[in-house]
């Protein structure tokens, strides 16, 4: 297989990888396409490799940059914008982590926090209910927590302890 037929199956099936993590199509096709470039490229250059439309390709590169995932980068003596992804796998995993810590256990957490307060303790089962939740969504952001601040040999020595 060439490289530029294996390329565009990376950015096929990292695009449909992404629908089943919650990102669309569109956006993980971008990052993907981004990843497995050498240079930073324009929205142009990612319309056309692509083939999808101004203003789908500028809200899915916004999103990516607000991910952590994607960056802007000036050439100069240019007048357009260019854009590159890091190319770090570990790197990218602990950003996505973030983010999705950032977007869904933190406000998860908030709100069991606020209800646990606030309860009358009237309910027992609901009380239970929402301590467990709170216990495991503490736990796993903790997990989170932990991955983010360690590095590859650290995290993969325990993946294998626990496994084993």
């Amino acid at each position: 297989m060439k490289s530029s037929e294996a390329k565009k199956e990376f950015i096929q099936a990292w695009g449909s990888l992404g629908s089943s993590w919650g990102i669309n199509r569109t956006m993980s096709s971008i990052h993907a396409l981004l990843m497995s470039s050498p240079k930073a490229l324009s929205t142009e250059e990612i319309m056309e490799e692509l083939q999808i439309s101004r203003g789908n390709a500028n809200m899915n590169i916004r999103a990516l940059i607000d991910w952590g995932l994607v960056k802007k980068r000036f050439i100069p003596g240019e007048r357009k914008e260019f854009f590159e992804a890091g190319k770090d796998i570990w790197e990218i995993a602990r950003q996505i982590a973030s983010e999705r810590k950032r977007r869904e256990l933190s406000p998860v957490l908030e709100v069991i926090g606020h209800l646990k307060e606030t309860e009358d303790q009237s309910d027992p089962e609901f009380s239970a209910l929402l301590k467990d939740m709170h216990e495991f969504t503490a736990t796993l952001t903790n997990v989170m927590d932990r991955f983010q601040q360690s590095d590859r040999n650290w995290f993969f020595k325990k993946l294998i302890k626990l496994i084993s």
